[in-house]
């Protein structure tokens, strides 16, 4: 359900932002004849500050819909910051808008409809809902650049079926020339959110800034012996992958290639020994997973939008269930804690978590 038009005034429940995807799907979804309440969650506050709200509501008045603001700080705080500073703490890479979009803001939002009595649930994510034999799944939106299917993996079925996503088919350009034409100027021209939504910037200032000094103690770089080749402020601000920002210059490009949290050694070597032909996944949710396993070439995606590869999955039910991605061809920066997506036929059939 993304474009057709709402039955006897369908009641929707959309998250609003305050921001110009969100703000497009209000007026969308009130041109389609849905009867819209909008609901802006307060999740994360930087120094107090609430324009967002202010924008929400303003939109709200200007259509005449109902909106609602919904606090749940104390609950991102401890379900979805925790986890990104624990992750890192951990020596791995986390990406909060997986477990926020499949664990609690979805979810959330399908909780407040039922308690409001309204049927649907909507969002301005730039992704789209198909339906194949007899089940819902998550298709990428037509906008390359700003298609979010990397996130949804881990989304019920009962959820799947609630969702009406009308900006799956349109561009970002054309989302904002929807608003200029109906004279929305202010929320096409709005700028861009960019990262995390409450760690826009560095993920080191933010770690600083919530952590005792304490909990970062100098280390060495090592190279794939173990020799010692150069000092670091400490393991936690570093990523598999990373090559910029190390502090320290070598005769030849190297990278992070493994974290270790009980030594706090971070190994540093050429990109060719970053490569990776297998990995295990945790905590993983598939559409069906007989085909999944019947697929010969899988498409792998273990970043938003680079690092995709096709590859073959297995189950092994001695690891704890666990799955097994064989890849076609290696892969670098495969990083724990980071999040796997597969696609196929243009679905998302199912994610998880890189062990």
């Amino acid at each position: 359900m993304n474009k057709e038009k709402g039955n006897n005034r369908s009641k929707v429940l959309l998250g609003m932002s305050g921001g110009t995807d969100s703000s497009i799907a209000a007026i969308m979804l009130q041109e389609q004849g849905y009867e819209v309440t909008g609901i802006t969650f307060r999740f994360f506050e930087k120094d107090g500050q609430t324009d967002y709200l202010k924008s929400a509501r303003h939109l709200a008045d200007q259509l005449g819909i109902a909106h609602i603001t919904y606090d749940v700080r104390k609950e991102f705080e401890s379900r979805i910051i925790r986890y990104f500073i624990d992750s890192y703490m951990q020596g791995e890479t986390p990406v909060p808008c997986t477990l926020c979009n499949n664990f609690f803001k979805w979810p959330l939002m399908a909780q407040v409809a039922d308690q409001m009595g309204i049927e649907y649930i909507a969002s301005g994510h730039y992704i789209q809902r198909v339906v194949h034999e007899g089940r819902y799944y998550i298709r990428p939106g037509i906008d390359p650049d700003k298609d979010q299917s990397f996130f949804m993996w881990g989304l019920s079925q009962e959820l799947m079926k609630r969702m009406v996503l009308p900006l799956g088919e349109m561009i970002k350009e054309e989302v904002r020339a929807y608003a200029r034409a109906r004279g929305y100027a202010a929320q096409a021209a709005k700028k861009e959110s960019i990262g995390v939504c409450f760690c826009p910037g560095d993920y080191r200032s933010f770690l600083r800034e919530r952590l005792p000094e304490e909990k970062f103690q100098a280390g060495h770089f090592v190279d794939i012996a173990g020799r010692i080749i150069g000092k670091h402020p400490g393991y936690a601000f570093f990523t598999i992958g990373q090559r910029r920002g190390l502090g320290v210059h070598f005769n030849q490009a190297l990278y992070v290639q493994h974290i270790d949290v009980r030594t706090n050694e971070v190994t540093l070597a050429p990109l060719k020994e970053l490569e990776r032909m297998h990995f295990l996944v945790r905590d993983w949710s598939v559409r069906c997973l007989e085909e999944l396993l019947s697929i010969s070439h899988v498409e792998v995606r273990i970043r938003y939008r680079k690092q995709w590869n096709t590859g073959h999955v297995l189950v092994l039910p001695e690891n704890d269930g666990k799955l097994l991605v064989q890849l076609d061809q290696p892969l670098t920066a495969v990083a724990p804690g980071q999040a796997v997506a597969f696609y196929y036929d243009n679905r998302v059939i199912g994610g998880g978590i890189i062990c």
